[in-house]
Order: C-alpha cells, then structure tokens, then sequence
C-alpha cells in the first residue's frame, strides 16, 4: 500500500459513497420513472438492479481498483486500454453528455425554490418560458462562482444533501406503510400481480434508458479514488454501499408512491412536481399540514445543489485532468490558483445554454423540463457504454491490469457479464430516441423526435472542433 501522508485529510469510502449517491439515484428519479411505467416500475428496478446496477457499480469497482492512481476517470480507463483518441473521446463524450443533466438539476433547484417560496407548483402560471431558463442559467454561473471561491463546498454539500435524501426517502418509505397499518388508502387500483406486470411494446422499451440514466454515473467519483487512504480497497466498499442504497430507495421508494398516485391516471406534471405532491400528501394524512413538504423542499434544493457541484467539478475534471493534451486547445488545460479548470466551467455554461435554447421551441415549461430529463436518457447511457467497453479490455488483458479488487474471478463468466451489461445499454440508448411523453403522429412528438436526434448529435459531434482548434494552435506557433 502506498505510504500515507500524516497531515493530509483523506475521503473515507463511507463519504465517496454519499458524494456518489447524489449524483446516481434521488427520490426524483424514482417519481421520473414511475410515471413511464406505472407500478410496473417496480418489476424493471429488480430485474436491473440484480442484472445491471450491481455488475455495473462492481465493475466500476473494479476499474478503479485496477486505475486508482489515476486522476481522469473513464477517460484515463479507456486512454490506458485504448489509447490516447478513444481516452478524448471518452472524455469529452462523458462530459458534455453531463450537461444535459446539469441544466435538468438546475431546472429542478428552481423548482425547489419556487416550492419553498410559494408552497405549491403552479410554476407554469407565475413564469415565463424566459424567466424559466434565465433563472436556470442564474443558478448555474452562482455555482461556478460557489466551486471557485469555496472549494471545500462539494464534501460538504455532498454529505449533507446526500445524507439528508436518504434520510427523507426512508421517512417518506416508513411513513408511508405506518399509515397503511393505520387505516391509510392505496391510491393504486387494481392492485395484484398483474399490476407490476409491464406491457412490453415500444413505449416500455423507450423508457429503458432513462432507468439506465437514473442509476448510472458511479464513476463520476472515480478521480477521488487517490485522495483516499487506500482506494485499491476502499473504492469497491465504497460501490457496495451505493448498491445498497440504491435498492432500498427504488424498490420501497416506487412502491410507497404507488400509495398515493394512481399508476393508471397520473398527473400530467408529475416529473416536475411529483416529488413535492408526493410529500405533501404523506403530511396531510399525518395531519401535519404543510411541515414535510417545506422540509423535503429545502432538503431537494441542498440535494440538487450537490448534485450540481458534484457534475461542474467531477464531470469538469474528468473530461480535463487526463485527456490527451494535444486534442485540447490550451486555454481549457488552464487551472487557476486552487487547481480548478475554471476555463472548462465557462464553457460548461455556454453548451448548457445551447441545451436550454433548444428547448424553448416547446410550448410549455412542463413539457420544457420533461424533454430535458428525456434528452438524458439518450446521451447519459451511450456514454456509460464506455465502461463496459473498458472493463472488457481490463479481461482480456488482465495480466497488464492487474487489480487488487477483482470482480467475477473467472474471466470467461466476467467476459460474459461484461457484453451482457454493453448489450442492455446499447439497446437502451437506441428506443430512448423515441418520445416518451407525446403521442406518436402527433406535432409535439415528431418535434420531440427531431429535437432528440439533433441535439445529440450535436452534443457529440462537438467533439471534433477541439482537436481541430488544438491542431491549429500547434501550427500557428511552429
């Protein structure tokens, strides 16, 4: 092990797993999905949890097992494996499929703040489509400003809003089935074995991707395994409990919604608001009026700002820390005094306010924040397909890899994981493309289908410029 230095203050694995944890699964993804799929969503997180998530987290495990020393992520992963093109590939693909989300987390700390103020959601009726995003780019450029000045915030930040989730998802879960013993009403009906039965047709499999979204980025931590004592051992540890904390709040989180939103009549602005309907509801059946609902909102706008200090910072990191350096112009490799790529923040906020922009063509905020969550259920999982990719090359070559945490010691089993787990993804990325809150023939869903295509591509596609504006600079100074 390496020699460990006495003054440094290193991140336990119990802290790695809760900074992970707010940027893996919160009570919100679970509102996402449920309304995709109903009570059925139940069936989906235990089929995923035991086939993907857990492989997933242990193969991330694994990885930064194998790489702990690294301080890039996936992009060092597959820049090890694969070489330096398929390493900037991976990490401008990873990091710029963060954005999406990162202007959805600030959408959603708006949200909260309006909930706090207000006391309801009637968000659509107080707020224009421009006082919407203006507010949504306010908040991210206050963030960057926040992760220059205060850099100690992410722990911080992290323990307390991923603590405090948790926290508020387990009350939430207890509360609810106290309430059923005491005479308390299941919103859901019919309620047997069918009801968790999913209908598999082409709006089920659409809706794959952004289950995968809402429990993937476990290795957006990875660049924190060297400020650990011993992150060969304690990074996997760390991924254990993520696993675990996962699986309680998607299988007992899904089925206490149920208990309060009919999973066959929901309502329409149930991912912007389901989580704060959901909790006033558990407050006025305890006859506590409003109390949880002001105390889940505040809790959801701490949480989201971790969420958002954790992808400016993690996600920043990953794409410049360990990237090639001949693909990237100089003034993105630029740090400042605390070590921070501030450069990289700034363009960070210019690609998100492209996201924004092209969402202002639809006709509603509700349909506004709806297309953002969808959007992520395209590029977040096609991204994720890099880790597969990198865990198969670590087998194949697991004598020039070795790792201190194996996951599956027969190679040929792990092979097999490995490709099962590309395969679902792949799959997933694909039937996400298609709208999943617009009916097909409809304008709104042919607009939704358009916008899913040319956005992604263009967030991708962005990738080349770099490299051609670093070729550039080679040359102008030769």
């Amino acid at each position: 092990m390496d020699e460990i230095e006495p003054k440094k203050k290193y991140i336990t694995w119990q802290v790695l797993a809760l900074m992970d944890f707010v940027t893996v699964i919160g009570f919100d993804d679970i509102i996402y999905n449920f309304q995709n799929q109903g009570m059925a969503v139940v069936f989906s997180w235990i089929v995923l949890l035991f086939a993907y998530v857990l492989p997933y987290e242990l193969m991330v495990g694994h990885l930064g097992s194998a790489f702990s020393k690294d301080g890039g992520g996936l992009s060092s992963w597959m820049r090890h494996t694969s070489g330096d093109v398929w390493g900037y590939l991976t990490a401008w693909c990873y990091w710029v499929a963060s954005l999406p989300y990162l202007v959805d987390v600030a959408n959603s700390m708006v949200v909260s703040f309006f909930w706090i103020i207000t006391g309801n959601g009637n968000l659509e009726d107080k707020l224009s489509r421009a006082s919407f995003a203006l507010l949504t780019v306010a908040i991210t450029i206050l963030f960057i400003f926040f992760q220059h000045k205060f850099t100690s915030s992410l722990q911080v930040l992290s323990i307390v809003g991923g603590g405090a989730m948790f926290v508020m998802t387990i009350l939430f879960v207890l509360m609810t089935f106290v309430g059923l013993l005491n005479g308390g009403h299941i919103a859901t009906h019919p309620l047997n074995a069918h009801t968790f039965i999913p209908k598999f047709d082409l709006h089920y499999f659409s809706t794959i991707g952004l289950l995968i979204f809402a429990m993937n980025g476990a290795e957006l931590v990875a660049p924190y395994v060297g400020q650990m004592k011993d992150g060969k051992k304690d990074f996997p540890k760390a991924m254990m409990a993520l696993a675990l904390m996962t699986a309680f709040l998607t299988i007992f989180g899904s089925l206490a919604i149920g208990v309060f939103f009919d999973a066959n009549h929901l309502p329409a602005d149930l991912k912007m608001n389901g989580s704060y309907y959901a909790f006033l509801a558990l407050g006025q059946q305890f006859h506590m009026g409003k109390v949880l609902l002001y105390i889940f909102a505040v809790t959801q706008a701490i949480y989201m700002g971790a969420q958002l200090a954790m992808l400016l910072d993690g996600g920043t990191r990953i794409f410049l820390s360990d990237t090639a350096k001949q693909f990237l112009p100089k003034a993105l490799t630029k740090t400042n005094k605390q070590g921070l790529p501030i450069n990289g923040y700034w363009l960070t906020t210019g690609i998100c306010t492209f996201v924004l922009a092209s969402s202002a063509f639809l006709p509603e905020i509700n349909d506004i924040f709806n297309w953002l969550l969808n959007i992520n259920g395209i590029v977040s999982p096609f991204v994720t397909c890099f880790i597969f990719v990198a865990f198969l090359r670590v087998r194949f070559n697991s004598e020039k890899f070795p790792s201190e945490y194996t996951y599956i010691k027969n190679k040929p089993w792990a092979i097999i994981v490995g490709f099962w787990c590309l395969a679902i993804t792949v799959l997933g990325t694909i039937f996400s493309i298609f709208p999943q809150d617009a009916t097909p023939g409809t304008a709104k869903y042919t607009h939704e289908l358009i916008l899913n295509i040319v956005v992604s591509v263009a967030l991708m596609g962005l990738g080349v410029i770099l490299p051609l504006v670093a070729k550039f600079q080679r040359k102008r100074a030769a």
